[in-house]
């Protein structure tokens, strides 16, 4: 996996971490992780074009897993797939960020508080993440702060003991880091303030305190789709 290695070694900070969404298992996995870093970094646009053979050549590799690793990001929403079977890197439209928005105040609020009212949840790998985040914030790094931002809500709501719910919030991920960072901080940018809302949620989600952890985290996705609203007249 040498072309792994040489490839990531590209990316700096947050964004060349390993991916929390799951452990590589195979070639096309590995694929994975490093398109998405690609598109979450900017080094990929939204509608430009994904050739497989272009990409097989550039990692040295065979186009198959190019190929399934292209249908694993089409399933999340990353990139799609038109009619000739040309794969393009989502383009998010307001209504596509709210969307996603929506379906996380449904899930995440309640498996942040599950997770700390559990009394098993290891939060330490949030408080790191949160670190490096309000690092970031004091950067130009906006692209690796989009990927710290979304692991460390995964390593949150990842703690909660329904799969079924943390996986479907693992899905929306994807999506959630490309809205932030193609729509929700070119609006506005809100990492500072979001930064402190972060800590708050930790901090109450640590001490066990359930239903405030939860109430927080409703409170910050909301405030995320109100901030949308007013700079873009979008209702809902």
């Amino acid at each position: 996996m040498l072309w792994y290695t040489k490839t990531m070694a590209m990316d700096t900070g947050a964004a060349a971490r390993p991916d929390l969404l799951g452990r590589a298992t195979s070639q096309s996995d590995l694929v994975v992780q490093w398109l998405r870093t690609a598109i979450l970094t900017g080094r990929f646009e939204p509608d430009e074009v994904l050739v497989e053979r272009r990409l097989s050549e550039q990692l040295g590799i065979s186009k198959t897993p190019v190929r399934e690793a292209l249908i694993m990001l089409s399933t999340t929403g990353l990139v799609t797939v038109n009619r000739n079977q040309r794969v393009r890197v989502r383009r998010l439209t307001v209504e596509d960020a709210r969307h996603v928005y929506e379906q996380r105040i449904l899930l995440e609020p309640w498996a942040v508080a599950e997770a700390s009212r559990s009394g098993r949840a290891d939060f330490r790998e949030a408080r790191d993440l949160m670190e490096d985040a309000e690092r970031l914030a004091t950067t130009d790094d906006t692209a690796a702060l989009v990927t710290t931002n979304r692991d460390f809500h995964r390593a949150l709501y990842a703690q909660c003991q329904n799969r079924l719910v943390v996986g479907t919030l693992d899905g929306l991920q994807d999506l959630t880091a490309l809205a932030a960072l193609t729509v929700f901080w070119e609006l506005a940018p809100t990492w500072q303030a979001e930064s402190v809302e972060h800590h708050d949620i930790y901090k109450a989600a640590v001490d066990g305190r359930a239903d405030e952890a939860g109430a927080l985290m409703r409170k910050h996705i909301e405030r995320s789709l109100v901030r949308l609203s007013e700079h873009t007249g979008a209702g809902g």
